[in-house]
């Protein structure tokens, strides 16, 4: 009855939900450390079924590091801006001659109007407000003026919105208080929407369709070089503006964006680009960096309006470029993705985003630059809006499920081995081969140290080029299953023979048991060393690469070897001092469990190598 009950202990895995949260409260710990910050545990586990990452542009995929390098006059001339920052060091060259404020007065308006319709301060070299408008007060700055906004009296502000794409400020000279002057800047299409007429030699002439579509054309032009646009107008008020020219601004890739894109992408992980930027731009940002290529669909959010539901499924799912998009779109995209069964994450860091955030599988918010309502409705928080973090806390979603399944591996197997063990000996009327305190002992180390260990195996890299998992599959396979089986199939056998070898008088003596026992402790060891890996063999992924399982084993083996040899403990385990000889035999018996698994990974990657020259030749047959 003792020993029955002790089985019964043993083989509830209480273990188990200790594991999965002390693995998964070390994985947030880690991407606390990649400067990822997740906001509830589940979540973790979830980032390896991501299928779809949409992305940010500006801030996410690039540095957010905004600097002027081209203006173009709406009279066609263009000027070069040198130097980057917030310094003021740089120069403003037209025809390799420098610009002042008075040399090209149609030059010198453009970085007017930039100057003044903006919010931002730069104080000691140090920017206080969006990037952007930082680029254009920079460039004032460059030409000496950079207190020009200080001759305005600013009465009236139209604020940029997502919906408008332009920004306005009305002002009056603090020298001509009777006269009202107005500056917008914004999207190329909406200003010159906006505008009447566009300054030629010094005065206003007429904008007709065919000036609008060579001004479309130069910032199209702008924009392949992944030049962000911005457009300038000035006059006495919104019917009334006066087309000046546009402005390019350069805002450089993040580094390690490409590598970080390429490896989501072997990995079965889609990545879509979001912006708000121009057409042109946005595809060549995208190209760069791998996310677009020629024969790819761009969307603007003006096609998702035009598009009933049906087709926008269609297209959202085809399409890696979306510009011009607002965050209502997001949401849209967001929706349509998950439809078709795709588990989603959104970045986002506007007021607006919270919406898309919440719906989103995997919200993602700006740790720098996004609001405190998105951070609320975010799953996760990149500390340094990088994108790269995304593709490091996808692939440590990976990695925790598969540390989950080798700590279950190990778990079931033992636990079927140690009740086929005393089963079998129930069935047949054996004797039963361990008493109730090793049973409990067996339990101990099965949900102890090395059990927990497994939870913090480092993150195989190779997990990231796996497809992401779908979240209806169940954790426990066909594969894992037969791993399963197999394992505790060389543990019983071994364990009985060991025992039955032992007990040839008929009689169950204190050093039967003690062989016995010692023999399914030893196997549990290999095992564990086995269930490191589903696929990799102990010398790929290093004997000493996971310090807490190599002091998890070590510790085990001590009490092990303090229950055979210690008096007060051979008492309570009714065991007894084993020779050195029997040590070795068992240790050499019982690799077998580990010799046998490592066999089986070799035999898998034959046949996986197999399938896939198999599949590479059927390739080039079908191209010949």
């Amino acid at each position: 009855m003792r020993s029955t009950k002790s089985l019964a202990v043993a083989a509830i895995p209480e273990g188990l939900p200790i594991v999965v949260t002390v693995t998964l409260a070390l994985g947030v710990q880690r991407m606390a450390k990649r400067e990822a910050i997740v906001k509830k545990l589940p979540i973790v586990e979830t980032l390896g079924c991501v299928t779809v990452v949409c992305s940010d542009k500006t801030g996410t995929l690039t540095k957010n590091e905004m600097t002027v390098t081209n203006i173009l006059t709406s009279d066609g001339d263009i000027a070069e801006v040198t130097g980057s920052g917030y310094d003021g060091e740089g120069d403003v060259l037209c025809g390799h001659e420098r610009v002042t404020y008075d040399s090209h007065p149609l030059i010198s308006k453009i970085v007017e109007v930039g100057a003044v319709c903006n919010n931002a301060e730069i104080v000691n070299s140090h920017l206080r407000g969006q990037p952007t408008e930082g680029a254009l007060l920079a460039v004032a700055m460059k030409m000496n003026i950079p207190h020009i906004r200080q001759q305005y009296h600013r009465e009236r502000e139209w604020p940029f919105s997502h919906e408008n794409k332009w920004m306005a400020v009305q002002c009056t000279p603090r020298y001509n208080p009777n006269e009202t002057r107005l500056y917008v800047k914004g999207s190329i299409e909406q200003i010159l929407k906006l505008s009447k007429r566009y300054l030629h030699q010094g005065a206003a002439a007429q904008l007709t369709e065919q000036k609008v579509r060579e001004f479309m054309a130069d910032s199209n032009q702008m924009g392949a070089k992944g030049l962000r646009v911005l457009a300038m107008a000035t006059g006495t008020s919104l019917e009334d503006l006066t087309y000046v020219g546009m402005v390019g601004i350069i805002d450089p890739e993040r580094p390690q964006v490409e590598q970080a894109i390429a490896q989501l992408k072997a990995g079965g992980v889609m990545v879509k680009m979001i912006t708000g930027d121009a057409e042109k731009t946005a595809k060549a940002i995208a190209s760069r960096l791998k996310i677009y290529n020629a024969n790819d669909l761009s969307v603007s959010g003006e096609d998702l309006d035009h598009l009933n539901a049906a087709d926008v499924r269609d297209i959202v799912s085809q399409a890696s470029v979306f510009y011009r998009v607002s965050p209502k779109h997001k949401l849209t995209i967001v929706k349509a993705l998950q439809s078709q069964g795709h588990i989603v994450s959104m970045t986002g860091d506007g007021v607006n985003d919270a919406v898309a955030l919440k719906a989103a599988d995997i919200g993602i918010a700006m740790g720098q630059t996004g609001t405190d309502v998105s951070k609320e409705a975010a799953d996760m928080i990149l500390v340094k809006d990088d994108f790269y973090t995304i593709m490091a806390a996808i692939e440590e979603g990976k990695a925790i499920f598969h540390n989950i399944r080798n700590f279950v591996r190990f778990q079931l197997s033992t636990s079927i081995a140690a009740l086929s063990l005393i089963t079998l000996s129930t069935v047949f009327h054996f004797p039963n081969p361990l008493n109730a305190m090793q049973i409990l002992w067996i339990n101990i180390i099965m949900d102890g140290p090395p059990a927990q260990s497994l939870g913090v195996e480092p993150v195989d890299h190779d997990v990231l080029k796996k497809p992401p998992r779908k979240v209806a599959d169940s954790m426990i396979d066909k594969q894992l299953i037969a791993h399963i089986v197999t394992s505790a199939t060389v543990i019983v056998v071994g364990t009985l023979c060991v025992f039955y070898a032992e007990m040839r008088d008929g009689k169950v003596t204190p050093r039967d048991t003690t062989m016995t026992f010692t023999c399914f402790v030893f196997f549990d060891m290999f095992n564990a060393l086995s269930c490191r890996s589903q696929t990799k063999f102990i010398f790929e992924i290093g004997l000493f690469s996971n310090r807490f399982f190599v002091v998890a084993v070590l510790l085990s083996i001590i009490g092990q070897l303090a229950v055979i040899y210690l008096p007060p403990l051979q008492y309570v385990f009714q065991t007894e001092a084993l020779s050195a000889s029997d040590l070795f035999y068992l240790t050499c018996l019982t690799s077998s469990v580990f010799l046998v698994n490592e066999f089986r990974k070799l035999i898998s990657r034959i046949i996986l190598k197999r399938h896939i020259n198999r599949k590479n030749m059927m390739i080039d047959q079908w191209m010949v």
